[in-house]
């Protein structure tokens, strides 16, 4: 009988986020403005073999979904190596998924479907080519587009779109996404700007909010919310009133926080459980493993750690910290 991983506040943790590098060919100012991170020495990462034990216990313990991040995951070698170890957790894993920036999709969807990917969620922050470019720091908008395609054709569906809406950069883009969404019968989510950047710039000024987002959306193409039982999604979904193929998801941490139903934690790609994005502290289950711990010690460690899970972030308190290390090392 499955174990259920519950927190000190009653929530059941069914997700988990896995980290497989924190490099990155993409310089986003949200993540990464300074360039180069500081990456972790290659022997503080967990290897596939490493990853494949511990999400063994992790769906033996009630998750249900495993979503590979990171970084770039496809700067990871062979990542179809690990998507197929993992797939062979069927079916107590029931979603296998992956984030990606799409730069890598092109001629590469097809072998991560064959591999046992479920779906696929890509980032791409504009339509313009010169705003994409200022905001990724690279010129590979069309490649991006091209990506995407190639998921579709591949069937990684229902592909999500990533954007991060930045007051003063691309936030007249909305409007524009949603046409996408509905052109390529996509799932648009539209994300507030966090503060998880390396060079601690985020400011409350820059965050368009959630409802912003809706009222424009709305404005040009009127928003039905959609008859699902929200749970532990971070999205507020809307489907087209006029019944347009395509979706469109807001997640809103900052100005509409939806800490209460979370079902996630994070295992960094050095061996790190985070219990929140913004967790200040994080758990060395590395250590833990590759110090000789039985699986019933690493179990018995792993439950402990999910009974540190924070009720809720802190990002709208006086006395918030921001993370000392950005999404390219926690994974989204």
């Amino acid at each position: 009988m499955t174990t259920l991983l519950k927190d000190s506040y009653g929530r059941v943790i069914r997700d988990l986020r896995v980290s497989l590098t924190d490099r990155c060919n993409f310089r986003c100012f949200y993540c990464l403005p300074h360039g180069e991170p500081p990456i972790a020495p290659k022997e503080q990462m967990l290897s596939y073999e490493e990853i494949e034990y511990v999400a063994e216990i992790f769906v033996s313990l009630g998750i249900e979904k495993i979503r590979l991040t990171g970084g770039e995951p496809m700067m990871r070698r062979d990542i179809e190596t690990i998507i197929r170890k993992l797939s062979a957790l069927k079916p107590g894993l029931h979603d296998l998924a992956l984030t990606t920036n799409g730069y890598f999709l092109p001629g590469r969807a097809e072998g991560l479907k064959e591999a046992g990917l479920d779906r696929i969620t890509i980032s791409i922050d504009s339509l313009k080519p010169e705003v994409f470019k200022s905001m990724t720091g690279v010129d590979v908008l069309d490649r991006v587009l091209e990506g995407i395609e190639a998921a579709q054709r591949a069937g990684l569906t229902p592909i999500k779109i990533n954007a991060v809406i930045v007051r003063g950069h691309n936030e007249d883009e909305v409007v524009d996404f949603a046409a996408f969404a509905r052109e390529h019968d996509v799932s648009m989510r539209f994300i507030e700007f966090m503060p998880l950047d390396s060079g601690h710039d985020w400011s409350r000024a820059d965050v368009f909010s959630g409802r912003e987002m809706f009222e424009r959306i709305n404005e040009r193409f009127p928003l039905a919310p959609l008859k699902v039982r929200r749970g532990s999604e971070t999205s507020a979904r809307y489907g087209f009133a006029d019944g347009a193929p395509g979706e469109i998801g807001i997640i809103a941490p900052v100005t509409q926080a939806f800490c209460g139903a979370c079902s996630r934690i994070r295992l960094t790609a050095d061996g790190q459980i985070r219990t929140c994005l913004f967790s200040t502290v994080e758990h060395s289950l590395r250590d833990v493993v590759r110090g000789g711990a039985t699986r019933t010690e690493i179990i018995e460690y792993i439950q402990s750690v999910v009974l540190k899970k924070e009720p809720r972030h802190y990002i709208n308190d006086p006395e918030f910290m921001q993370p000392a290390r950005t999404m390219s090392f926690i994974g989204g």
